[in-house]
């Protein structure tokens, strides 16, 4: 698999990722096993986690798993912290939460480092400036090689990345941001996608398949044994089942039959490939939809068609997003 640097360091990346959201919850250790394997055979070396993932159970599930399957040598370990299971408050950025949350997350995952930590949200109760130096406490110990954050907005990416950089030396520039973004859902693309190009900091779509909408799976029915059929899990579907997402999803299916391949291939090819992304996070329930989305390596999709699908999943840009002189 095509290797990438992560933002502007020197940290390369396989341009796919394993997410592992439901490791320890859906998807058993056998499960998780068979995934990990699949994806380190084909080349694979970015594994993403977070601490609130199966309320642990991920992140240990991932430790289990690393030596006695997959050296931990050939692996890029990533995990988050900031999100807590409280209702009054879902995210702590306080700087002795979050070092203590990746101390518990570094004993889940047996090792003593992790390659990449994020914060997992931006917590607007706690001055940045800490939050960030929990980033540089982590780096300069040595229990992070490299940081980055999560689901930032652009003026909350723009002013961490720039404060980190303020201090080039002394504090620990962004090397990523983690956000949700496919052909169903390209909302990052008005400030988000800006800033990180420009500051030098790599996206690493979550969700790139439209949260499986854009498989094609929902075009006629809901599947009895998706996500979009679970309780749990139904309104994290819902929202992309509307009809301006079926004319999209129409035309991933109309460009996969004239390439010869499948929906969710032309739909993970096209984020893939987007300005600025590292590696689309992909979160498979089983070893046979990792597998298939794998296989995606050998396809680069014609400018013709990335054009069309730009034309049918275009956001609107209004003042003043981006270069408002031209609108």
């Amino acid at each position: 698999m095509e290797q990438r640097h992560l933002g502007r360091t020197g940290l390369r990346v396989s341009r796919i990722g394993l997410g592992t959201l439901t490791w320890g919850r859906d998807t058993d250790e056998h499960d998780a096993a068979d995934q990990l394997k699949a994806f380190w055979e084909a080349g694979g070396t970015l594994v993403d986690t977070a601490d609130v993932y199966g309320g642990g159970e991920s992140e240990y599930l991932l430790g289990q798993l690393i030596e006695r399957l997959v050296p931990r040598r050939d692996l890029i370990v990533a995990t988050k912290a900031g999100s807590v299971p409280d209702p009054y408050r879902r995210f702590d950025g306080s700087r002795g939460h979050l070092l203590a949350a990746l101390d518990a997350s570094l004993e889940r995952l047996g090792t003593d480092y992790v390659d990449l930590w994020q914060i997992h949200a931006f917590d607007t109760e706690t001055p940045l400036e800490e939050t960030l130096h929990a980033l540089d406490i982590a780096v300069s110990s040595g229990r992070a090689r490299y940081a980055g954050v999560s689901n930032y907005c652009g003026w909350q990416l723009a002013k961490a990345a720039t404060w980190q950089l303020a201090a080039p030396g002394i504090r620990t520039r962004l090397a990523s941001t983690q956000m949700e973004y496919s052909l169903l859902q390209r909302g990052v693309e008005r400030e988000v996608l800006p800033a990180a190009l420009d500051l030098g900091v790599g996206l690493l779509p979550s969700s790139p398949l439209g949260r499986g909408v854009l498989t094609g799976k929902y075009r006629h029915t809901t599947p009895p044994d998706s996500r979009g059929a679970s309780e749990q899990m139904a309104p994290f579907v819902e929202p992309y089942l509307d009809e301006a997402a079926s004319r999209i999803v129409d035309a991933v299916a109309t460009a996969a039959d004239g390439l010869a391949t499948t929906p969710l291939e032309v739909a993970l090819a096209w984020v893939r490939d987007r300005p600025g992304v590292v590696a689309p996070i992909i979160g498979a329930r089983t070893v046979q939809q990792l597998t298939a989305a794998l296989s995606v390596e050998s396809l680069s999709l014609p400018d013709e068609i990335c054009q069309a699908l730009d034309d049918v999943s275009a956001p609107v840009h209004r003042y003043p997003d981006q270069d408002w002189s031209t609108l």
